[in-house]
């Protein structure tokens, strides 16, 4: 297979793949799980159970009528201990439902199907979304909504994002090499929902097996319109518009979405989701990730009930030494825990633990730029963070948003690459999120102005009607 790649930047970062050859086990379930009601990008959903109610495994316990938004459910069948807010992996608190395991894991009732070949799309696209799929990849944007381009953009291509630059990272591998037939439906699906003619799936050259039996199935399925291909071992590789660049040399604008230039990309994990959705009738309750890092006694990757506290797995795998540093995601984009309580959730990837090799990962004290260029030349987008961190720290929006802040991916290729340590994605990160608030305050002053606009000239027209009728 020809090897595809996008230019420029990029890095190398030792892959440490330790759990590639380890297959999936099933965790077991723990006594309590602490399901978040927001678990996407998007509007927070409101619970739909009450303390001291019954659920069933697969039952729908939050929800919103909001069309940026996806549905949670129930991971294990048992009683509703608590509605309440509790600490979340990405650092802040949420409202999570409560649940207490009865451990006899009773199903809602299911409505399997033979095929999809005849659902209409808004039907396909009706249950992606009361099954709560979102992109399982780590971002959790909402499947049905990332589905549903508008009339005027076409798509015409499906991307399976079978990329994992992470490293540690290696559950998309398994999912892979263990459920091929499923990510293959899930782009089919997807192809008829978009009425795209074309699907891809995208392969990182360091898991050939996977790729290789990919296409053995593509072939044996008899599909000349879905192909597989390799794509050069690099991080960033699996960002979207990397991706895309990469297979199709198409380049995503400014601002813009893959649906700009006619693609959508998908994780393989959510379409194995997807087909299992639309055939078995099943919602997320449970995911992949993978368990890896120097403290953790028993590596792997593990099909874990959402909901699942990050202590249950410790004291289940074990520690080897101390715990100095806990991060669910990869080391690139993942996020450090400040409790071993926080749940697993859609997004969360993997499970990293780490104790000597922590040590290497804390922040340092910054130095001086030395103006080097590393991170200019090593940036996927094309971008310079070096001028961007300075608009950041000089609290220069209107400069940083002229330098292109918002297009940012937070990979954090910029820091790795710096030899003064500077600080760079963090401080991007935090420009990015003041330009966005300042964007959203300004549109909430122009909503109110036009609102006011409105109604001075209503009372306008009633007065001149009021003159005009003595």
């Amino acid at each position: 297979m020809k090897v595809f790649t996008y230019s420029p930047g990029g890095v190398h970062p030792d892959e440490s793949k330790i759990t590639k050859d380890f297959p999936f086990e099933v965790f077991k379930s723990p006594p309590v799980v602490v399901i978040p009601l927001q678990q996407h990008t998007g509007a927070p959903n409101n619970p739909l159970v009450s303390v001291g109610d019954y659920v069933k495994v697969g039952q729908k316990i939050g929800d919103t009528n909001q069309f940026v938004a996806a549905p949670v459910h129930a991971s294990v069948s048992g009683k509703v201990l608590a509605i309440e807010d509790r600490l979340l992996p990405n650092g802040t608190k949420g409202k999570c439902v409560v649940i207490e395991n009865d451990y006899k894991d009773e199903w809602v009732e299911l409505s399997k199907r033979d095929s999809f070949n005849d659902l209409p799309k808004e039907e396909i696209l009706k249950i992606i979304r009361d099954k709560g799929i979102v992109g399982l990849g780590g971002a959790a944007f909402p499947t049905a909504v990332k589905l549903s381009p508008p009339p005027n953009k076409v798509i015409d291509t499906i991307i399976g994002n079978g990329a994992e630059c992470e490293p540690y990272l290696t559950v998309d591998n398994r999912v892979m090499l263990e459920y091929p037939e499923k990510i293959i439906k899930g782009i089919l699906i997807e192809m008829q929902i978009t009425g795209a003619k074309r699907g891809i799936i995208a392969v990182e050259e360091n898991k050939e097996g996977a790729a290789l039996l990919l296409h053995k199935k593509v072939q044996e399925m008899g599909l000349s319109n879905i192909e597989v291909v390799l794509v050069k071992t690099k991080y960033p590789q699996g960002g979207e518009k990397q991706l895309i660049k990469a297979v199709l040399n198409r380049e995503v604008p400014s601002g813009g979405l893959p649906l700009n230039v006619g693609v959508v990309v998908q994780n393989v994990q959510t379409l194995k989701a997807i087909t299992e959705a639309i055939l078995e009738d099943k919602p997320v309750i449970g995911r992949g990730i993978t368990v890896s890092g120097d403290a953790v006694e028993k590596k792997g990757n593990f099909i874990v009930r959402i909901g699942t506290p990050a202590s249950f797995i410790i004291d289940t795998l074990g520690l080897n030494r101390k715990l100095r540093k806990l991060i669910f995601g990869g080391p690139m984009t993942g996020i450090a825990q400040a409790s071993v309580d926080v749940p697993v959730i859609k997004g969360t990837s993997g499970i990293l633990m780490f104790g000597e090799k922590a040590l290497e990962m804390a922040p340092q004290e910054e130095l001086s730029c030395i103006r080097c260029a590393s991170c200019v030349d090593s940036c996927p987008m094309g971008l310079m963070p070096v001028l961007i961190d300075h608009a950041s720290r000089r609290k220069d929006l209107q400069e940083a948003e002229r330098l292109r802040a918002l297009d940012c991916i937070e990979c954090g290729v910029c820091s790795y690459v710096c030899p003064s340590k500077r600080h760079l994605t963090e401080n991007i990160k935090s420009v990015k999120q003041a330009i966005i608030k300042q964007k959203k305050i300004e549109a909430a002053k122009q909503a109110a102005f036009e609102k006011l606009k409105q109604q001075r000239q209503k009372e306008k027209e009633m007065s001149q009607k009021e003159e005009k009728n003595g």
